[in-house]
């Protein structure tokens, strides 16, 4: 049976061993999809439509948006618009998911090729989408809580991160560069990078959700002021209904204040510390176009961010800040594997 398995296999692979081609595609397009599916995300929650179906994982009771919803109990709420946005994002989702189980499939069975590296980070990828799965789902049965729809958001970068960490782990040109895992400054400061960004993705996650991206209308003050009345205990209560703080109260001015501000502020930290180390990491020619590549990403950011304010948050705008969050943190990814990877350090 082997004989005949390799008579027929014109590569020769052992039983069991796919073309690693197959791997390096399913994880690219895993990539990109995981984007596609973060910056949709954004345009369903940016578009109101994230109760575009009052149910998960169908819609009024079926996996379509159809006209046999009229025989369900809450029929008479159905916008087919916003319903037919929510379900896209659920396909789009639902794909994802089957990509990353076909990914941790064709891990395991390469495991004992050494260029491939261990199952494990494929194997987390899997659990972290299924955890997404019930984010998504109690995302609409309890009713666009802030704190679930910020940890869905979340949950999409790291999935994000691990696929870019994993495509290039996988790529021929990373592993013919790849001299060991030096953990030298360099490297501790791209790592750290990506937590202050990640953090700064997480307030901005705070705002959307709570719907605070407009609580100031003018920039660089807030109410013309540089540090307004806030109310942050109201505003960062983490257990509560969308739109009222922990007393069952609509939320203040002045918490929502304190959401927009709070994300400004972390804007201001990230741009400095990321420019400064793009600055740094510039000084390596291996390095220079990720270098070159978050310089860039930042200003574009800054500007969608200050316009975003300045327009009243138009959705095109908005959307594409979103977008350029998941860029940044790509482009963070790629870099920190880089200098990981080489044992690249720049720093004086």
């Amino acid at each position: 049976m082997v004989a005949l398995i390799r008579r027929l296999d014109p590569k020769g692979r052992q039983p069991g061993e796919p073309d690693s081609d197959m791997l390096k595609k399913l994880v690219t397009a895993a990539t990109f999809l995981t984007l596609l599916v973060i910056v949709f995300g954004a345009f369903v929650r940016l578009s109101d439509a994230g109760l575009g179906c009052p149910d998960w994982p169908g819609c009024y009771g079926n996996l379509v948006v159809s006209a046999d919803a009229a025989n369900h109990e809450r029929a008479h709420e159905l916008n087919e618009r916003k319903a037919w946005i929510e379900m896209t994002h659920r396909y789009l989702a639902g794909t994802l998911g089957l990509l990353i189980l076909a990914i941790a499939g064709l891990s395991w069975m390469q495991r004992d090729r050494d260029h491939f590296g261990s199952p494990a980070l494929a194997t987390c990828l899997v659990a972290l989408v299924a955890f997404q799965a019930l984010l998504g789902m109690w995302t609409v049965t309890l009713l666009l809580k802030p704190a679930i729809v910020t940890l869905h958001l979340l949950g999409g970068m790291a999935t994000l991160a691990l696929l870019v960490w994993l495509m290039m782990r996988i790529s021929a040109r990373a592993r013919a560069a790849q001299r060991g895992h030096a953990r030298n400054i360099s490297a501790v400061a791209s790592a750290l990078g990506i937590v202050i960004l990640f953090v700064q993705i997480g307030l901005g996650g705070w705002v959307s959700s709570n719907y605070a991206g407009l609580a100031c209308t003018d920039f660089p003050l807030c109410d013309a002021q540089w540090a307004p009345e806030m109310a942050f205990a109201s505003g960062f209560h983490v257990v509560r209904e969308l739109g009222v703080d922990a007393a069952g109260e609509p939320l203040s001015p002045e918490a929502l204040n304190a959401m927009h501000w709070l994300h400004r502020l972390g804007a201001l930290v990230t741009v400095i510390y990321l420019g400064a180390l793009s600055i740094w990491l510039a000084r390596n020619s291996t390095l220079r176009v990720y270098a070159s590549l978050l310089a860039g990403l930042l200003v574009v950011q800054i500007g969608l961010g200050v316009a975003n304010v300045l327009l009243g948050l138009p959705l095109a705008l908005a959307v594409a800040h979103n977008a350029g969050a998941a860029l940044l943190l790509m482009t963070m990814v790629m870099l920190t594997f880089r200098v990981r990877s080489k044992g690249e350090n720049v720093w004086p």
